[in-house]
This record gives structure tokens, C-alpha cells and sequence, in this order.
């Protein structure tokens, strides 16, 4: 790979991150701007929300320079977006998308399900027949300096709020849950009718691995993050009963699995979740704008996917880089280098450098405290 340079051992600590048993350091996603890097040029820029979603050659172009001026250190590696929004199976179902500088919308377009027939793959639905071919040729313009992602497809009732409506759905899943149920099962099933048609584009050539957008996660075989943030809203008997069957039925079909646990008010969920044995690794957010993923209050989560056999993956942002230090190492001597994956967001060499070097003095083969 053109921008990374320990790529084949970056490879196998992803292998063995999916298999809990990672050897050295914790996995590390640290990206560092080069001294001397250049601003992004002005014919890079996006003139539109067309041009920013669906041009290939400036996205790729972009891309390019941003590889060209920073450093991919620890695990991170080359992989850019091309993304429609989080969610964009609901346009193929038959969403339209409203394209925002920092976020997509998608509208709502079901009045009531029992006179909405049957959601299933639609090959020649627009949107769907446009990003593929925004993927394909990103794909064929990076070649094999750095991969394209999957996009953020998602799945279950969070396609359904936005085909609906969140509010809609709240009163759905109440009054009529065997219709709900049934919905749900159709974005199951077409889920990977979609999947599969982006992960044969960007699949690796030589062994078949796959990264996806946002998470920055790479395996063999087909990888993905699952979620359901509509979750926040649903009490704990709804979700065993709508939602913990859908995403068994979608891990089973992937090689390597994180799951995204979004908001204080998904934690009720965990024990659920925990349950489904082919999830492999889990990954908590306190919400837009909330501390990172070092706070002692977060233990209880971390304590049971732990207990359950799942790997870390855990986002570090609070402070400067000493408070990074700090609470990473807080986290490393509870539960150990083995299971864990650190995302820091891009930083300046000096501060990259300052931390690579305290964690592979610090941080490796660290067994942890916490016992299972």
C-alpha cells in the first residue's frame, strides 16, 4: 500500500484483534500531519453537495492529498469514504437524500406500511444505480494505493425511522408490532443484497479483506459495524423482541463484526446485545459532543463486553495528548493490550510521536486486571 509503510503487520494485529488475543500494544488508529503540509488546494475543493458526494475524481484527488500530508502511524491506515449518508439503504428503498455540508438527511416516504408493499432490492432504485458507480470508480482511480470503504449502509429499525418518521415508528412498534416485525426481517434480508454488490467492488483482490467508512476497521473477509440508534427509544423488552434476532442474522453472515453503541440511553441494551455471540467487538459513544471513551463512568460498559468475549474499540479525544496518555493508561492496565483499539483523531507529529513512544514503552503485553 503507496501511504502506509508496516501494512502486513498492521494486517495481522487486526487478525488477531477479531480473535481477542492482539500481541505488543493496543491497536492504534493515530494519524499525524507531516511538517511542511499543504493546505488542501482550492481545485480540490467541493464547489457543491453534488461535487462533494458524487465526483470521483476530485474525491479521490482529495483523498491523494491528504495521504500525500499526513502519516499513517500504529494501525492506521489509507481508506477513504465515499459515503451517502449513515443509513443509505433507506434511499434505496425508496428515500430521497438531502445533502447537507456536515450531515445527510433522508425524507420520509411511507404514509402507512400496511399499504406499503414489500421492501426489497431494487437494482435499477437511482440512488442506489448512482452510488454504486461513485464507488466503482473511486475504486478504480485508487488502485491499490489505498482501499474505498464500505459505505455506512445500517440496518433494522433505523432504515424503517427514516423511511417513516422516528416519531411513527415510536407508535408502530406499540400498535402494530407484527407488521413491524415483519418490516424489519425485509431490511434484514435485503441488507446484504446491497452489501455484497459494494464489498465485490472493493474488496481486496489479493485476500478478500474489507474496511469500513467512519470506523476506520479492517479484516478479512467481509467487515462492517453494526448498530441500532433508534434503540434509545425502545425499552429492553422491545429490543430483544425486534432487534437482537435482525443483527444475529447480519453477524452471522460477516467475517468480523463491531457493534456501535451510541448514547447514554442504549446502555440498557448491553446485556442484550452481549448475547450474540458472533458480535466481535464493541464500540461506545456517549453521544454528539460528550466525553470520550476513557471515563471510569463508561467501566460497566467495557467490564461486560469483557466478560462476554468482545474486543475494545474505544475513541480517545478529551484533553491534550498527556491527558490521552493518562486515561489510555488507566484502560490498559484494567483490560490489557490484548482487546483493545485506540482511535485518536488526526493530531500534529510532535504530539503522535509523544504518544507512539510512551505506548510502546507502556503498553504492550499488558495482561490487565479485570477478570473475566
Amino acid at each position: 500500500m503507496k501511504y502506509k509503510k508496516n501494512w502486513e503487520e498492521t494486517k495481522e494485529k487486526f487478525r488477531n484483534y477479531w480473535k481477542h488475543q492482539n500481541t505488543g500494544r493496543p491497536l492504534m488508529i493515530v494519524v499525524a500531519e507531516k511538517e511542511g503540509a499543504t493546505p488542501l488546494p482550492e481545485e480540490l475543493r467541493s464547489k457543491d453537495m453534488e461535487d462533494k458526494y458524487m465526483n470521483p475524481e476530485r474525491m479521490v484527488a482529495s483523498y491523494r492529498h491528504w495521504c500525500e500530508n499526513h502519516e499513517f502511524l500504529g494501525e492506521s491506515f489509507p481508506n477513504m469514504s465515499a459515503d451517502f449518508g449513515p443509513g443509505s439503504i433507506a434511499a434505496y428503498l425508496g428515500s430521497d437524500i438531502e445533502f447537507q455540508d456536515r450531515t445527510v438527511w433522508f425524507t420520509e416516504c411511507v404514509e402507512d406500511w400496511e399499504e406499503e408493499g414489500e421492501l426489497k432490492f431494487d437494482p435499477e432504485n437511482a440512488w442506489f444505480q448512482k452510488h454504486i458507480e461513485v464507488v466503482k470508480k473511486c475504486r478504480e482511480l485508487a488502485g491499490d494505493d489505498f482501499y474505498v470503504a464500505i459505505p455506512d449502509l445500517m440496518e433494522n429499525v433505523d432504515i424503517l425511522a427514516s423511511l417513516r418518521g422516528a416519531q411513527n415508528t415510536i407508535f408502530d412498534l406499540i400498535d402494530e408490532p407484527e407488521e413491524m416485525e415483519k418490516r424489519i426481517q425485509e431490511v434484514t434480508d435485503v441488507y446484504f443484497e446491497y452489501y455484497d454488490r459494494f464489498y465485490d467492488l472493493v474488496k481486496d483482490s489479493k485476500d478478500g479483506s474489507s474496511c469500513y467508512t467512519v470506523f476506520q476497521i479492517w479484516g478479512e473477509g467481509k467487515t462492517a459495524k453494526l448498530q441500532c440508534d433508534f434503540s434509545a427509544m425502545m425499552s429492553p423488552t422491545q429490543y430483544r423482541e425486534f432487534i437482537v434476532d435482525s443483527l444475529r442474522q447480519q453477524a452471522k453472515k460477516l467475517d468480523n463484526v463491531l457493534y456501535h453503541l451510541d448514547g447514554p440511553d442504549a446502555i440498557k441494551h448491553v446485556d442484550a446485545l452481549m448475547e450474540i455471540e458472533e458480535i466481535d467487538a464493541l464500540q461506545w459513544t456517549s453521544g454528539d459532543h460528550g466525553p470520550d471513551g476513557t471515563l471510569e463512568e463508561w467501566y460497566e460498559i467495557y467490564d461486560k463486553a469483557r466478560r462476554a468475549g468482545k474486543s475494545l474499540w474505544i475513541k480517545v479525544y478529551t484533553g491534550t495528548v498527556d491527558d490521552w496518555i493518562r486515561n489510555v493508561d488507566r484502560l490498559v492496565q484494567r483490560y490489557g493490550s490484548h482487546s483493545m483499539l485506540l482511535y485518536f483523531n488526526p493530531m500534529s507529529m510532535a504530539d503522535a510521536k509523544k504518544l507512539m513512544a510512551y505506548a510502546e514503552e507502556h503498553w504492550k503485553d499488558v495482561k490487565g486486571t479485570f477478570e473475566c
